[in-house]
């Protein structure tokens, strides 16, 4: 159904230039119409193509339409509104823009057109402009607005997610603003521990939840927190009920706004673990002792630990990922995960530590073992193997000590030297090995070995391993 939408009826018409287009020759008269549209047809009554003006880069199959019905070169949804356009312009009715679709061997070409009766009805001209481009844009807009819903679905469904784990934790959480110390928000753990109603919390000051001898250092802590990263966590007394609790900050930018993470456990809480026997042998222990929970986030550790990773406390190191301070990034804690998956636990791996952004690290040997149940947690037991490493005997060439120091080698030597020193290192590992088996007897030794005793203190002598006896002889 023909419609006013796009027509030319309602359009303020041309005034005093009207008698201006009297005079328009053919020339001009065809110049315009060629302007008029990205293609112009020229039909009769019937609707056969006489003629077309286009460009023949955007239109390479429209020579073939000079000669054809106007209604065979559209498909076929789109032939009732060419028949509906060319009864308008019989009946001399004001048109408007319709879109029609030309098939062609890449695909569709829409093609929006009007339809003009000239010469005293006896010829149409339809004037056509090219969508392609508008549609190419529309398709870009659709895509951009589909991944801007999609975009926001996921962001609703972290938000709903971060949310319920923000109301539900056990832990007391406040979300506070840095420059004003104003509560925007608080769980429920936060309002049940400073026994305030549900939903009190948010708009009050954070100082007036403490008492009064403990503002002073709330306020060091929270300038501490948006100076550092690591501010250790600090003992305060709440103002109801005079109940002491450890308050730990982090501070954040959101929004070009500062604000503060606080948490609030009670003090004390793990006081009879604290004061147990086992935990006093475990942080008494000269291995380095770190216990983790199922994200690898640390919980504990003892002094070993701690001063391996040059730490003030082990409140500084609660919270942080072990990814910090053990191993190689994304490949050690993987590796020792995946052998206490399949072993049950993981023993004597040879790993790094690092400790104050140190790249390389201080190579150490590490066990491992998880605790079952649904919040299960690691111990891992390390134990520094720099100053062993250094103690040991060199031999007479300073051979590698082991498959992992061989494959430190890649890069620093070519392949071939690495094979002869991987060949000297079985060779050397198997002469002590024999020697270990015959307790250190050399002629045995030599036998096991298949070698002459000549050639077993020669190799002795080039890897320095013992002392030579001072007669070939003698199978001591």
């Amino acid at each position: 159904m023909l419609t006013r939408k796009h027509s030319i009826e309602g359009k303020n018409p041309f005034g005093k230039a009207a008698e201006l287009f009297n005079s328009l020759d053919a020339d001009a008269a065809m110049k315009l119409a060629m302007v008029a549209g990205d293609v112009t047809l020229v039909l009769d009554d019937a609707g056969t193509i006489l003629d077309a003006a286009f460009d023949p880069s955007d239109f390479p199959e429209l020579d073939d339409w000079v000669g054809t019905n106007w209604i065979e070169t559209v498909t076929e949804e789109s032939r009732p509104k060419v028949m509906e356009m060319l009864a308008a312009a019989r009946r001399g009715e004001v048109q408007h823009w319709r879109q029609v679709n030309h098939p062609t061997r890449k695909g569709d070409v829409p093609i929006r057109y009007a339809v003009l009766s000239v010469n005293g009805g006896e010829h149409r001209i339809a004037f056509g402009r090219d969508l392609r481009d508008a549609g190419k844009h529309q398709q870009r807009l659709l895509q951009v607005q589909q991944s801007l819903e999609r975009d926001y679905l996921r962001m609703r469904q972290l938000e709903a997610r971060y949310r319920m784990l923000f109301e539900l934790s056990s832990e007391a959480v406040m979300i506070v603003e840095a420059s004003t110390l104003r509560i925007r928000e608080a769980n429920p753990a936060a309002h049940s521990m400073t026994g305030h109603r549900a939903g009190a919390l948010p708009g009050k000051k954070l100082p007036s939840l403490m008492d009064k001898g403990s503002r002073d250092a709330l306020q060091a802590l929270a300038g501490s927190a948006m100076a550092s990263d690591s501010v250790a966590p600090i003992e305060l007394r709440l103002a109801k009920g005079s109940r002491l609790v450890n308050a730990a900050i982090t501070g954040f930018t959101q929004d070009r706004g500062k604000f503060l993470l606080l948490r609030l456990m009670p003090a004390g809480e793990n006081d009879d673990n604290a004061d147990s026997p086992l935990f006093d042998l475990i942080d008494c222990m000269p291995d380095a002792f770190v216990m983790a929970d199922a994200n690898l986030e640390i919980i504990s550790a003892n002094h070993a630990f701690v001063e391996l990773v040059h730490a003030a406390s082990v409140d500084q190191l609660r919270g942080r990922h072990l990814s910090e301070t053990i191993g190689r990034p994304g490949i050690d804690l993987d590796l020792i995960e995946g052998q206490i998956d399949q072993h049950g636990a993981a023993r004597n791996v040879s790993t790094v530590l690092r400790a104050g952004g140190e790249p390389d690290g201080e190579p150490v040997e590490l066990s491992a073992v998880r605790s079952s149940g649904e919040e299960s947690l690691y111990a891992f037991v390390i134990r520094p193997i720099g100053r062993r490493l250094r103690d040991l005997p060199p031999g007479a060439e300073d051979l590698p000590r082991s498959v992992e120091q061989l494959t430190d080698l890649v890069g620093r030597m070519s392949l071939k030297d690495i094979v002869r020193e991987s060949t000297d290192l079985i060779e050397r590992l198997c002469i002590e090995a024999a020697l270990n088996y015959t307790s250190d007897n050399r002629a045995s030794a030599a036998e096991i070995l298949g070698l002459s005793r000549q050639s077993l203190y020669s190799k002795l002598h080039r890897y320095g391993l013992g002392n030579l006896p001072s007669d070939p002889e003698d199978g001591g």
